[in-house]
């Protein structure tokens, strides 16, 4: 049974998420291995198509539902079954806007679903191959990153296992457009991720190798795996605010083999947006933007 806050509501606003390509070329090189387990690397509640005609194991198990408080509007939906661990929330500031709370509801019960259905298929596998069988898990956070007069800017913090040596997680940028009452990913207020790659020049790899550098970890370089820097077009790119009017700042997030090896970890670089940046923001939301001094 799952712990319901909000009924859902049918999504009209979702877009699919950017394609880590880097993160598939690694898990073909590492299959044999099994170090890579065959998540999602977008949205679990994404536009990845759920397996077909597989009974949902375990949803009748005796689950083990729990919750937090949570702030009016807020939502936070935790249910175990004896296949799979899901969590799934978002702030209040999100939950009180009902178009977007539409569009992360209906994600919440695709997210749902999916995981109950890829870990009634891990076990039936499990069973028939006499493997052990590990429980799968699905979460996502949703967190505001700014919220100004006419835009919600949130991340979404997700995680998944389904089976091989480690979990995979990453970042969702998720822009909500008050007057308009639409999604738009982060990337898609530029004119084009090459135009804000161009628009950074060094100033993103710079970051990066500096956190490198803090890990004690040697910048990227041509004679390793990784050995330029991940492109706009890779990256998760957040807009925050240190103004409370308009964007002025980005954190470019890269998540597991983006740049670095999976012990790594993630990999987040701040940026204040600049003069060269704006010229980079689509003019239609431009007037949304500022260089932060």
């Amino acid at each position: 049974m799952l712990m319901e806050y909000r009924l859902p509501v049918p999504d009209k606003f979702e877009k699919a998420a950017p394609a880590m390509t880097r993160y598939v070329s690694l898990c073909l090189a590492l299959a044999l291995l099994g170090a890579c387990n065959g998540s999602d690397p977008g949205e679990p509640g994404g536009d990845a198509t759920a397996a077909e005609g597989v009974p949902v194991e375990g949803a009748a198990a005796t689950p083990s539902p729990t919750a937090t408080p949570t702030p009016a509007g807020a939502r936070s939906v935790s249910e175990e079954t004896d296949d799979f661990v899901f969590d799934y929330s978002y702030p209040a500031e999100a939950g009180n806007i009902p178009e977007l709370a539409a569009l992360l509801d209906g994600r919440l019960e695709r997210s749902r679903t999916r995981i109950a259905q890829q870990a009634a298929q891990g076990r039936s596998e499990a069973r028939e191959n006499g493997f052990p069988f590990n429980k799968y898990s699905s979460g996502m956070e949703w967190s505001v990153v700014a919220d100004l007069p006419g835009w919600l800017s949130l991340s979404g913090k997700q995680s998944s296992y389904t089976g091989g040596a480690h979990g995979i997680y990453g970042m969702q940028s998720l822009v909500w457009d008050k007057r308009a009452a639409e999604a738009i990913d982060g990337i898609d207020l530029f004119t084009s991720p090459e135009a804000l790659g161009t628009a950074l020049g060094q100033r993103y790899c710079e970051g990066l190798n500096a956190l490198r550098t803090e890990r004690g970890i040697e910048p990227l370089d041509e004679d390793t795996i990784f050995a330029a820097c991940p492109s706009m077009d890779e990256l998760t790119v957040l807009v925050g605010s240190s103004n409370r009017g308009t964007f002025d700042r980005l954190t470019l997030y890269a998540g597991p083999y983006l740049a670095g090896a999976y012990v790594e970890g993630a990999y987040a670089v701040d940026l204040d947006i600049d003069a060269a940046v704006l010229d980079a923001v689509k003019p239609a939301y431009r007037e949304s933007f500022s260089a932060r001094n």
